[in-house]
């Protein structure tokens, strides 16, 4: 009878063993998903309303215009073009533009951490000796936008000028589900 007993005692400790791991995990999952991951920096919800128009002004937004280089002023500016999927506020001054980044064979979307200065209503985009991951480093750019309109200067290490343009709209085409890789620049 003890051999049954200690069986039966074994099975009993197993089956409440496994039913208490499997709780844990459950519990460890819901941690997980509830818990920020450890590099997400929180967002601001209450945004003043100069703040709100510029996350609307530049949210799904392309910025097309050209650039010159100070130190060749008989060449001509040439074109530029960022696309910018969203911008928000982190904290104070400090804001995240996720730009599509496109140079050379590189095509990835890149959360920017910059800093929004502001002169009234009118926001000024300032960063300074910046690192892009795949691009490079020493970037720095102060750039004014107003309505749909920027213009600012830019270095690049010890190489700068100005750039000035404008912003439209990224819109989704109406085309079949397969085709979402399109987009359609409303003006």
């Amino acid at each position: 009878m003890t051999r049954p007993l200690s069986l039966c005692c074994l099975l009993t400790l197993l089956t409440f063993s496994t039913v208490t791991a499997q709780e844990d995990l459950k519990q460890q999952e819901q941690q997980q998903v509830q818990q920020p991951e450890p590099n997400a920096q929180p967002q601001v919800d209450n945004l003043e309303p100069h703040e709100q128009a510029f996350v609307e002004l530049m949210s799904s937004a392309v910025m097309t215009g050209t650039f010159s280089m100070g130190d060749k002023p008989d060449q001509s500016p040439k074109q530029e073009k960022y696309t910018i999927q969203s911008v928000r506020k982190v904290s104070g001054d400090d804001w995240i533009v996720t730009a599509r980044v496109t140079y050379g064979k590189i095509d990835v979307p890149v959360p920017v951490p910059v800093k929004m200065k502001w002169a009234g209503d009118t926001p000024v985009l300032q960063v300074t000796n910046l690192s892009i991951p795949l691009i490079g480093d020493s970037f720095t750019a102060r750039v004014m936008f107003y309505e749909d309109y920027y213009a600012g200067a830019w270095w690049h290490g010890k190489v700068g000028g100005q750039m000035w343009g404008k912003l439209t709209k990224v819109t989704q085409p109406e085309t079949s589900p397969e085709d979402k890789t399109e987009q359609k620049i409303k003006e």
